[in-house]
């Protein structure tokens, strides 16, 4: 119920935003088109916290905080590695072992490492990731675990 509620919410808000209307026959067609997507959200059965994840911003919002972090740290060792004068990298593939609870954890995970530059994910399985890294200096254990256990926290509010 609270995720139909806070989804309805959100739709009506970005409605209203992007839109830009404030007529009440135009607001009526915003309210009815949120009205119908509710409808078909809840007919195909996936009103979940994957359809609305707006509950979890409290913890989402520090993580993607910490993650822009990493992402700029990331930058600068790429930088750093492509304005050396010899090419000195060692490209290679690791497997990053996955402890989420759910779909969206794994996801948050999985775009997060793509997100960071010098790495990609390039093959999601059960318990692992195949991810490929411009250098061996990106591929350290800890900061896998580390952003797996943050991600879990963000998404799941667990994790390890």
């Amino acid at each position: 119920m609270i995720y139909g509620v806070s989804l309805s919410l959100v739709l009506a808000l970005l409605w209203w935003v992007l839109s830009g209307y404030d007529k009440i026959v135009l607001l009526s067609f915003g309210a009815a088109s949120v009205i119908i997507t509710l409808f078909l959200v809840s007919r195909m059965r996936i009103i979940d916290r994957e359809t609305a994840p707006f509950l979890r911003l409290g913890t989402l919002i520090p993580y993607y905080t910490w993650l822009g972090g990493e992402i700029a740290k990331a930058n600068v060792g790429v930088v750093k590695a492509a304005l050396k004068p010899e090419i000195d990298i060692t490209p290679r593939l690791v497997r990053v072992p996955v402890d989420a609870e759910s779909d969206l954890s794994r996801c948050v995970f999985a775009n997060s490492i793509t997100l960071t530059p010098g790495t990609v994910t390039v093959e999601i399985e059960d318990d692992a990731f195949l991810v490929h890294a411009i250098d061996a200096s990106f591929t350290a254990p800890e900061g896998f675990a580390e952003m797996n256990a943050k991600a879990a926290r963000a998404t799941d509010g667990g994790g390890s």
